[in-house]
């Protein structure tokens, strides 16, 4: 069963691309028309599309990994941090930091220096500073968690990248072509779809658009996510059960009496032959 349909995009004005002069050519496969100049995406390609995008989605996530949502225009960032945080996914809504995933390690280093200052918090050290330094390591802890607060739990690279407007998020596109992490994106007819490896063609400017898109991608990741934990009961359910059946009482040895011919027969097979006596001859 599909997770959108024809009226429910065309409702939320999925259908609606950019002006014609604006167009990218390689968009040309999913556009239907041209109607007062402004280009029509063919809504029944983005239903299968959508389809596609989810269930890969989905299996990402069923196998453990993790999907980072990005973002940063400012008409959908708010729409998408609150759909990766229904589904407990990492995202990017303000600037993207260059070289978060080509250079993990330091954008990690970043995150670990903000824990760090939680702790002096905790521990009173904070207190003890002076009113000036104080003043700049709250503004610091501030800047670090507008930018890389929501990625705080993000422990390695991403799965995979779920991008709204290929366009302005060209950075994070080129940094996960060039490590190999495989991109899903709402394209609009504007921009380019070549490097994109799940094309949703939509409209990614309105907010309804991008909404009924992010319900269905995220629904399909919360079954993931479901699926996941039904699997790791049973797992354990199976392993308890195979502990019960190996503690099983061993049979025991019944020892047998045995005859008195028969230990006599063991007993003369155990012991050697006696060596018949010599004759003893008179000394001449």
């Amino acid at each position: 069963m599909a997770r959108t349909n024809f009226e429910q995009l065309l409702k939320a004005g999925c259908h609606f691309g950019h002006l014609k002069r604006k167009w990218n050519p390689a968009m040309a496969p999913y556009i239907f028309m041209e109607r007062n100049g402004i280009h029509i995406i063919d809504l029944n390609k983005t239903v299968v599309k959508i389809d596609e995008a989810a269930e890969a989605l989905k299996q990402i996530c069923k196998s453990g990994r993790r999907v980072l949502f990005v973002s940063t225009k400012k008409q959908t960032k708010d729409i998408v941090a609150e759909k990766a945080q229904s589904v407990g996914m990492p995202y990017v809504i303000e600037r993207w930091p260059g070289g978060m995933l080509t250079n993990f390690p330091t954008i990690r280093r970043a995150v670990k220096k903000m824990s760090n200052i939680d702790k002096l918090m905790e521990d009173g050290t904070y207190n003890n500073l002076s009113k000036r330094e104080i003043l700049q390591i709250t503004r610091q802890r501030q800047k670090l968690e507008r930018n890389l607060g929501s990625i705080a739990d993000l422990n390695r690279l991403p799965s995979a990248l779920f991008v709204v407007d290929v366009l302005k998020e060209q950075i994070a596109v080129k940094e996960a072509n060039r490590l190999g992490i495989p991109v899903f994106a709402i394209v609009d007819t504007n921009s380019n779809p070549d490097n994109i490896d799940f094309i949703i063609p939509a409209n990614d400017d309105a907010t309804d658009s991008v909404s009924v898109i992010l319900d269905a991608c995220c629904a399909a990741i919360k079954e993931g996510l479901d699926e996941r934990e039904v699997e790791k009961a049973d797992e354990k359910a199976a392993e308890a059960q195979e502990d019960e059946v190996e503690v099983v009482e061993k049979p025991k040895r019944t020892r047998t009496r045995k005859t008195v011919e028969e230990k006599a027969e063991v007993k003369a097979e155990e012991t050697p032959a006696e060596e018949p006596a010599k004759e003893e001859t008179p000394n001449e």
